[in-house]
């Protein structure tokens, strides 16, 4: 007596719950090992930047796998903390000017209340100051919890930068038998699919990280110049924000960039912010209509409307880190469901490496067109 679209309706309603319900428990886990799961991301992130350069080695040098291993880490973290020392030094030197910049536009702003069409007196202002030393004498307690809390968040940084390391160093040593690990789990008459589309995944995410530090080293190099001939203080330390917020597609780059042209806004005048605002679009242009389609491809190619989603999804459910993983995340996924759904003959020949054992890095297996299924067809 049940109508077949009401009995339809509730078979894919329940499976759908389940699914919902999966999708649930695997997003509190991610909570609550929030630690262990954004090492292993950032981990796994890097581990896609470095492996090239591991088997670029051991390939051109002909060094053992543990030494190239070393080898690039120590180069990585060496290069990190010399941009960093790089970066205080700059903020350090160029504090007092900012500090003289920063109080000559409080000046003339104090004169443009006083004097323009708000026609404020002095004591207004007087007052209007008196007003933001006293709210910040009340919430002192709240501003020290803060300092605290900050303190706490830099001992787990430091907890969680010393895991995310120790993680790396096995994903690039061993990271062939840990993908082969888990790809038993899998059924036997879908392992081979399955290990052939974890692959793919990976060669996207290696292709993804690459194509994205370029974008970024680009998008410091071109603001930082920018704001080098228009005499906009710490431009350094910007051009370093800006690298890393390219590292969060769209979003970054459009925050980082407002910070730039706010710090040109306060220091050099509206006229050189206006400029600044134009060098930062004509970048993120260059970006988005050359660098991005260039670099790229197809191999990783994703809607922009799928970008913004993940990126949102990821800001809900993680913060910053989860914006940064999400992408990178739908471009794995993207890859290997491609490659699942795809046909037999598109899974033959040499496979795609996961941080390839002994420095093998054969080359990724290109799937067919459908240019090329149908002049197989025609020459049958």
């Amino acid at each position: 007596m049940v109508p077949v679209g009401l009995r339809l309706s509730a078979a894919f309603a329940w499976r759908l719950l389940i699914v919902a319900a999966a999708i649930g428990v695997v997003i509190w886990l991610i909570g609550e090992l929030a630690l262990v799961t954004t090492t292993l991301a950032v981990a796994l992130l890097l581990a896609a930047l470095m492996a090239p350069v591991v088997d670029l080695l051991i390939r051109k040098a002909r060094l053992p796998r543990g030494l190239a291993v070393a080898a690039t880490i120590v180069s990585g973290l060496a290069l990190l903390t010399g941009l960093v020392t790089f970066v205080v030094v700059q903020f350090t030197d160029g504090l007092p000017a900012l500090r003289e910049q920063l109080n000559r536009s409080f000046d003339q702003v104090a004169r443009w209340l006083s004097e323009g069409p708000l026609d404020l007196g002095t004591a207004d202002i007087n007052n209007l100051i008196g007003q933001v030393v006293s709210y910040v004498q009340q919430n002192q307690g709240t501003i020290t919890t803060s300092a605290l809390t900050t303190a706490g968040a830099v001992g787990e940084f430091l907890t969680g930068f010393l895991l995310t390391l120790f993680i790396l160093i096995f994903f690039l040593l061993h990271g062939h038998d840990i993908w082969s690990f888990l790809v038993k789990a899998v059924p036997g008459e879908a392992r081979r699919q399955a290990d052939v589309a974890g692959r793919r995944g990976f060669a996207s995410l290696v292709s993804y990280v690459r194509a994205t530090a370029i974008v970024a080293v680009v998008d410091a190099v071109g603001i930082g110049i920018g704001l080098w001939i228009l005499g906009v203080p710490l431009v350094v330390p910007l051009a370093t924000l800006v690298f890393l917020g390219a590292f969060i597609p769209i979003i970054g780059a459009v925050l980082t960039g407002a910070i730039a042209v706010l710090v040109a806004l306060v220091t050099v005048g509206w006229v050189k912010a206006l400029i600044a605002l134009a060098v930062v679009i004509a970048v993120m242009q260059l970006e988005s209509h050359v660098l991005q389609p260039l670099l790229l491809g197809r191999a990783v190619k994703i809607h922009p409307l799928a970008v913004i989603l993940a990126i949102t999804a990821g800001l809900v459910i993680a913060g910053i880190t989860g914006a940064l993983v999400s992408v990178p995340l739908v471009a794995v996924i993207n890859a290997g469901a491609k490659s699942l759904i795809a046909d037999d003959e598109a899974q033959t020949g040499a496979d795609v490496p996961v941080l390839a054992r002994g420095g093998s890095a054969p080359d990724v297996v290109d799937e067919p067109s459908e240019d090329g299924h149908d002049a197989a067809r025609d020459a049958d």
